[in-house]
């Protein structure tokens, strides 16, 4: 599973504290579940819906939360907060769809280039614009032609904003691994966009 994570580090989306023992607490009493999905249900939506649009999106979002109720008891506190533990069952999910996801990026790709903004181009400007339903022209492309793990630690920083230390935690990969997944995608996607940084330059410093 990679080094454990007692918390989600700065730039993810926040984390309840009282996450864990709402958890915890579930397994006696499993309306209390009901916390976590009211919490993040909507997020995780939104997270699937990008990727592989809104029937197949909604679909994975309730399998998420069905699967997450259903191995509540497996939950380890001490390696994933409650929200990390959530994105990597529906990142598991979503693997069971990539040629569907893989089929809607060309797709937007065959579109041509979305709306130019006045900052089109620059790094959060394009990362913005990193997900099934917004990526179009090259960019679409470019994220197609990605391997699935390359695939996936790239979204999951890009969409859900999670650091390195909680891709890792929600793939169950090691540290090591996310970093070395993100360089290479950031190469193959600035390389099929004329040398234009698709996502960050620096070091990833939220954990």
């Amino acid at each position: 599973m990679g080094e454990p994570l007692t918390a989600d580090p700065p730039g993810g989306g926040s984390a309840r504290a009282d996450d864990a023992a709402a958890v915890r607490a579930s397994l006696d009493d499993p309306e209390r579940f009901g916390e976590i999905f009211d919490a993040y249900f909507a997020e995780i939506r939104g997270y699937a819906v990008r990727r592989l649009g809104p029937d197949a999106g909604a679909d994975i979002a309730s399998q998420t939360f069905l699967e997450a109720f259903r191995v509540r008891h497996r939950y380890d506190s001490s390696r994933a907060a409650v929200r990390t533990w959530l994105y990597g069952i529906a990142t598991k999910l979503v693997a069971k769809h990539r040629r569907g996801e893989v089929r809607g990026l060309r797709a937007r790709e065959r579109l041509g280039p979305g709306p130019v903004g006045p900052a089109e181009g620059h790094a959060e400007q394009v990362e913005a614009r990193v997900s099934a339903q917004g990526v179009r022209g090259r960019l679409a492309g470019a994220i197609a032609n990605l391997s699935a793990g390359e695939r996936d630690v790239l979204l999951l920083a890009a969409l859900a904003d999670l650091g390195h230390r909680e891709i890792a935690a929600a793939l169950g990969v090691p540290y090591g691994t996310v970093g070395s997944r993100l360089s290479r995608a950031r190469k193959k996607l600035r390389k099929a966009l004329g040398g234009t940084n698709p996502i960050w330059d620096g070091e990833d410093d939220r954990g």
